[in-house]
């Protein structure tokens, strides 16, 4: 038996949860309500919560994932109105991906960035896969990438996305 925080559990238990890849990505935000309209309203994703930050509690934090809040498809945001602008550069996580099932989302998505005005490059090759490339109004940099539909998806019926071109979860991190 391993003890960990005043519980008991069995090495048994824990390979009950095998890690199969990135739980969650956590970024920060100066602009709480523009960072909600931009990821629930635009990409459809849902506000699964907003609490404090354990951490600093004069700040929210912002979790957007799927119907189910499944691991992998949690993206969340800590609210610090005090943050500067997004700067580049090494040491960082440059970039987040979101997965999305299809050739035909990724022109869904192709066209609703363009409604939206948002800047973005379509067709962009990655692994093997098509993607498209953009920035959310703080300059986090988003890729939507095509996983061919492959695995469980939990959409959302409150997205302003239609189910089979929803953001099905969290894709490569670089």
């Amino acid at each position: 038996m391993t003890r960990t925080n005043n519980r008991n559990i069995s090495k048994h238990n824990l390979m009950q949860y095998p890690l199969l890849g990135i739980h969650h990505v956590t970024a920060v935000t100066a602009h709480a309500n523009d960072n909600v309209r931009f990821y629930n309203k635009i990409l459809g994703m849902r506000l699964v919560k907003k609490t404090v930050n354990q951490d600093d509690a004069s700040a929210y934090h912002l979790f957007y994932a799927d119907a189910k809040g499944s691991p992998g498809s949690d993206l969340t945001f800590f609210d610090w109105a005090h943050s500067p602008v997004q700067r580049h550069g090494n040491n960082s996580i440059s970039e987040v991906s979101l997965r999305v099932g299809s050739a035909l989302s990724m022109k869904f998505w192709t066209a609703r960035l363009t409604e939206n005005k948002i800047p973005h490059n379509s067709n962009v090759e990655y692994d093997s896969r098509s993607s498209l490339v953009f920035q959310d109004p703080e300059g986090q940099r988003l890729r939507l990438i095509d996983d061919g539909g492959v695995g469980t998806s939990y959409p959302w019926d409150a997205s302003s996305v239609p189910a089979e071109h929803q953001i099905r979860g969290l894709g490569p991190v670089s």
